[in-house]
């Protein structure tokens, strides 16, 4: 059965803040939003997977999901998971401070490709104190409080944009499977649009096709048809997403047929391909 891809949430506000601590499994399945989404995680082990890639993040690391990019949290529910979630609307920056570029950040992410910042100690401490003082200020209802609000969530933006250029993509984070399944893993990632049969992925790395299979579906809980397809019309998505046309970004993701890609996409989605784009 193929997995259902969503919009989920909405944001009528500028701006929405969330302090979070729970002991949660998986926090939704794949989704996208229609606005920018940060995550600094504070406490507890949780993994994101963001269009093809997956980020292990550490406490104060900053995870930036830009609109209409498709992700899903992976928690471990032995640790309470706190973290830090504000939804962006990008106009807001733009109308608040015009010019100013407060949401290159989300941009350059999506560019590069790496959505995880890693800040210093410098860097954390400057993010604590700020988001210690926002939190105060969302209950604040004095004089001035809407305002102040405004200030400190522009100084949030200025500091992760600050943090932003000077980091280039961190080294990988160690792989949570087996050598065999994390090789297969980056083989089917790299070569999307050629054929991935499991008899050819399981003669790569010398396993029988059943042992494959098995060793497969117990390290990342799904079957090796399933993820290969799910990471095609992740890739085909965020082809999409980049202005690359509905039917090359179905061949260049190892659709052979446009009309089976077209029913795929639009039963993981939600909408059609050209929708989406």
């Amino acid at each position: 059965m193929t997995a259902s891809y969503s919009q989920e949430g909405y944001l009528k506000e500028d701006y929405r803040l969330f302090h979070l601590r729970d002991t949660a499994g998986q926090e939704r399945d794949f989704h996208f939003h229609t606005f920018d989404k940060m995550v600094i995680l504070l406490d507890g082990r949780v993994d994101y997977m963001v269009d093809r890639a997956t980020y292990v993040l550490q406490p104060w690391d900053i995870l930036l999901v830009s609109h209409h990019t498709i992700h899903k949290a992976l928690i471990d529910v032995s640790k309470p998971y706190e973290r830090v979630i504000l939804y962006l609307d990008r106009q807001y920056a733009e109308r608040a401070m015009p010019g100013s570029g407060l949401m290159e950040c989300f941009d350059a992410a999506d560019k590069r490709g790496q959505c995880l910042l890693k800040p210093g100690p410098e860097e954390i401490a400057l993010l604590r104190e700020l988001l210690a003082r926002l939190e105060a200020a969302m209950a604040d209802r004095d004089f001035g409080a809407q305002a102040l609000r405004d200030t400190l969530v522009m100084q949030l933006l200025i500091a992760v944009n600050r943090l932003s250029p000077a980091v280039s993509p961190q080294d990988a984070a160690p792989s949570p499977y087996d050598g065999k399944i994390a090789d297969t893993l980056s083989y089917i990632n790299e070569n999307l649009s050629g054929p991935l049969t499991v008899e050819a992925l399981a003669e790569r790395v010398y396993l029988s096709k059943y042992h494959f299979m098995r060793l497969f579906k117990a390290q990342t809980g799904t079957t090796v048809h399933a993820y290969v397809r799910q990471r095609r019309l992740l890739y085909a998505a965020h082809l999409i997403r980049n202005g690359v046309g509905v039917n090359k970004a179905a061949a260049d993701s190892g659709f052979e047929e446009y009309s089976t890609f077209f029913r795929a996409f639009r039963e993981c989605f939600g909408v059609s391909p050209g929708q989406l784009k």
